[in-house]
């Protein structure tokens, strides 16, 4: 679904990212230029999450830390302005975690590890039944973050709707116990298939992880190196054999990135016939992502200058959000009669 083509200026965005590492070009393609776009259509909260990254990261809390300055500087380098988004730091705004542990009350611990994105995040860590607490109430936390701001819409990716339904669950039964209507319901917005880019190594996602992904810090020696290691197909050993388009990394990024739909095209056709090799076709990739990734590193390293600067910039920002968030709190907590002078 193109999520540009679903927002009106009506609508409220919260969307954000887990501070533990600079974000790379998966990111950009899959959220970032968009948000870029989405700033001038509607309101928009980028929430720096550093509480829930550590909710796994608990050992590893410094990393957590100086990441939202890494983060933040990869917004500011995109065009993510803060005087028409408002960027904040989640462990800034302590009424998301009273929210959060309302509503705890309103979910049980079957239901939490019934979630789908739990349930495989779970697996994928290795963790069985030592599960931070923390780990596996995030959906609660998630809820408190997307109703503190009556969000409308939450852009995520498929394996993340279980989150947005588990929310709207908490909204649903919280304003049934207090018989009106406090939270507002968010509707989950997957960007199109062809927004999710593949590792370089031709694995099914870029990740830091997995050490496949292209920071959008990159400098230029580090873009040329990126795109000689890009899978392509390992049976086209001579310009002359045909090849495979399907699954070449290539081609896929071609596809995203190329302002040509047409040249892409006649490439693909005299790749799959034969004649055209790999070292070109990564010839024309590289051209294309250094004109991309020059002025987006450009950028970061003017903000980078000033750290004071940035932090100036998400506190403005985190307290504004702040804000919000307590006149939501202050709603919840008149509902169940709690504003007791």
């Amino acid at each position: 679904m193109d999520i540009l083509s679903t927002v009106s200026s009506n609508d409220i965005i919260l969307t954000g990212d887990r501070t533990t590492g600079p974000l790379h070009l998966g990111h950009y393609v899959g959220s970032l230029r968009n948000r870029v776009i989405l700033q001038d259509r509607c309101q928009q909260f980028l929430l720096l999450a550093d509480a829930q990254a550590l909710t796994d990261n608990m050992g590893n809390y410094l990393k957590v830390r100086d990441n939202v300055l890494q983060v933040a500087l990869d917004y500011l380098a995109v065009g993510i302005d803060p005087a028409r988004s408002t960027i904040f730091i989640q462990s800034l705004v302590p009424e998301l975690m009273e929210l959060a542990s309302y509503y705890l009350n309103l979910v049980t611990v079957s239901r939490l590890e019934r979630n789908p994105t739990i349930k495989d995040e779970i697996k994928l860590r290795g963790y069985e039944r030592d599960i931070p607490a923390g780990f596996l109430t995030y959906p609660a936390a998630q809820a408190a973050d997307i109703t503190a701001f009556k969000a409308t819409i939450v852009p995520v990716g498929a394996d993340q709707i279980p989150m947005i339904e588990q929310t709207n669950e908490i909204a649903r039964r919280f304003n049934g116990s207090v018989g009106r209507e406090v939270l507002v319901e968010a509707r989950a917005v997957v960007p199109a298939a062809g927004a999710r880019l593949p590792g370089i190594d031709g694995k099914a996602k870029m990740s830091k992880s997995l050490g496949n992904a292209l920071p959008l810090s990159a400098s230029a020696d580090e873009i040329s190196q990126a795109v000689k290691m890009m899978y392509t197909d390992p049976n086209h050993l001579r310009v002359d054999d045909p090849g495979q388009v399907e699954g070449n990394v290539v081609f896929a990024y071609l596809d995203v990135f190329h302002p040509d739909a047409g040249r892409v095209a006649e490439l693909k056709a005299h790749y799959q016939r034969g004649g055209l090799g790999d070292v070109q076709i990564k010839r024309e990739l590289e051209d294309i992502l250094q004109a991309l990734l020059a002025p987006i590193r450009a950028r970061r390293e003017e903000y980078a200058q000033d750290p004071a600067q940035v932090m100036a910039l998400l506190k403005e920002g985190t307290t504004k959000a702040r804000a919000v968030a307590a006149q939501t709190l202050a709603e919840v907590k008149a509902a169940m009669g709690l504003n007791y002078y």
